[in-house]
C-alpha cells in the first residue's frame, strides 16, 4: 500500500514561491506516474502537473506552465512542485497523486489511485 505525504504549502504574497513535497511510502513505484492536482474553492479538482517515474518525462497544465516545475528524487521516493510566480488564482488544496498502471491520459483524476491528504496553497494580492 502507497502512501503520500504533502508538505510545504502556506501563504504567500502574489509573485511569491513555494516549494510542495510529496513524500511515498509503503512499496517501490518506478513505475508509477506521479501528479499534482488542486481544488479551489466552488471548483472541481483540476490537473497541475505530472511526472513519469522512470523516464522524468514531464506534463504541465497551460495555467502553470512556465512557472511551475514538478521534479522527482528517486532515493527519497519524493516528488516536488516548486511554484514560482504565485497568482491569487494559483490559491488552492494542492494534492499529490500516484498511478500504479502507465496511461497515455495524466491529466484526468481516474489513473490516479492513491491520493495525499491535500495541503492549502494562498496567494494574496
Amino acid at each position: 500500500q502507497v502512501q503520500l505525504a504533502e508538505s510545504g504549502g502556506g501563504s504567500v504574497q502574489a509573485g511569491g514561491s513555494l516549494r510542495l513535497s510529496c513524500a511515498a511510502s509503503g512499496r517501490t513505484f518506478s513505475a508509477y506516474t506521479m501528479g499534482w492536482f488542486r481544488r479551489a474553492p466552488g471548483k472541481e479538482r483540476e490537473f497541475v502537473a505530472a511526472i513519469r517515474w522512470t523516464s522524468s518525462v514531464t506534463y504541465y497544465a497551460d495555467s502553470v506552465k512556465g512557472r511551475f516545475t514538478i521534479s522527482r528524487d528517486n532515493a527519497k521516493n519524493t516528488v516536488y512542485l516548486q511554484m514560482n510566480s504565485l497568482k491569487p488564482e494559483d490559491t488552492a488544496v494542492y494534492y499529490c497523486a500516484a498511478a500504479a498502471r502507465f496511461s497515455v491520459v495524466v491529466s484526468a483524476t481516474s489513473p490516479y489511485e492513491t491520493w495525499g491528504q491535500g495541503t492549502q496553497v494562498t496567494v494574496s494580492s
